[in-house]
């Protein structure tokens, strides 16, 4: 495969990390990193490392600009789902505006733009759904998300969207996720209510950036599904984490959504159908008990657990954009 210059923005994120891991590991690419924070949350010595905030088009234009990538790899967005209800604003900026200032600058490099979208933009009454299912997100965060998707549908640039749900995993200095966030509270002896009315696939970070390597290196384009094996509801995900990291599942209960008021409504039966990812990525998504024990590993080999895992200084306003 000809060696390419791959730009992965929102490096610092959990995603973005695992993308660059799987970069470096016998790559031939050359490599550069960029997240809106100063300072790299780990540090490739044969990678620059370039701070960008994707809100700023005169920002963007002159990283890409002296980047010139032949693949950019979008990982950064607002993700917060009732943050992006609360600050409708800012999230319109960070995933509408910054993907339009990627597709202006990939066009002036000739770029190949893969993005990340979601199952939130659907409305999470007929799931599990596949590439070509109509959207109609009911959250601010969904509606932002399939924008977009249309941002880039619209560029005329060789593009790919990874849609993918409920990540999961670990990376030096990532906000919590709900695993990472479950296991934390179990090893506390704390109880916990888990929704039992939310189906979806529990998706490892690193099958997703997996299936997004594969993308990039058979150049695909179009619109690919990328979410775990399993389609189950939040508990029964949980259930199962506490029995592979050997905690206590007696103290997971199970609720209703309604129960919890949360500002952004979620899509309760949802869920990705993979299988055109399946057969032209080759993509396979590893059991949910195997990935799990993988991330035990992960986290057994690095000595840490979440109390380590804090944002790294710098002006992501504590993660609360999430555009890592």
């Amino acid at each position: 495969m000809p060696v390419k210059r791959v730009l992965v923005i929102g490096s610092n994120g959990l995603l973005g990390q695992k993308m660059a891991e799987l970069l470096f590991r016998g790559s031939p690419h050359a490599i550069t990193l960029s997240s809106i924070e100063a300072e790299p949350a780990v540090v490739y010595q044969s990678a620059e490392y370039i701070p960008l905030d994707i809100t700023s088009r005169k920002d963007v234009r002159r990283v890409i600009g002296a980047v010139e990538p032949d693949v950019i790899v979008n990982c950064a967005a607002m993700t917060n789902v009732d943050a992006c209800e609360q600050e409708k604003e800012l999230a319109w900026r960070i995933n509408v505006g910054g993907v339009e200032h990627l597709v202006d600058a990939a066009k002036r490099a000739n770029s190949y733009l893969v993005h990340l979208s979601t199952d939130y933009i659907f409305d999470g009454r007929g799931g599990p759904y596949n590439e070509d299912d109509r959207p109609s997100p009911i959250s601010y965060y969904g509606k932002t998300k399939l924008a977009s998707e249309n941002v880039l549908r619209a560029s005329g640039l060789p593009y790919c969207i990874g849609r993918t749900m409920v990540l999961y995993g670990f990376a030096p200095h990532v906000r919590p996720n709900f695993v990472l966030w479950l296991i934390q509270n179990l090893e506390r002896n704390m109880p916990v209510r888990v929704v039992d009315d939310q189906r979806g696939n529990p998706t490892f970070v690193d099958d997703l950036a997996y299936g997004l390597l594969r993308a990039i290196e058979l150049e695909r384009t179009g619109v690919y599904n990328l979410a775990g094996r399993e389609i189950i509801s939040r508990y029964e995900f949980a259930c199962t984490v506490a029995t592979v990291f050997g905690l206590d599942a007696s103290l997971i209960s199970p609720v209703k959504t309604s129960e919890f008021a949360q500002p952004a409504p979620r899509p309760l039966n949802s869920g990705l159908i993979t299988l055109k990812a399946e057969v032209e990525l080759g993509y396979k998504a590893s059991p949910m008990e195997t990935a799990l024990a993988v991330l035990k590993t992960q986290l057994a080999r690095t000595g840490k657990r979440m109390a380590d895992s804090r944002p790294i200084p710098g002006k992501s306003q504590g993660r609360k954009d999430s555009r890592n």
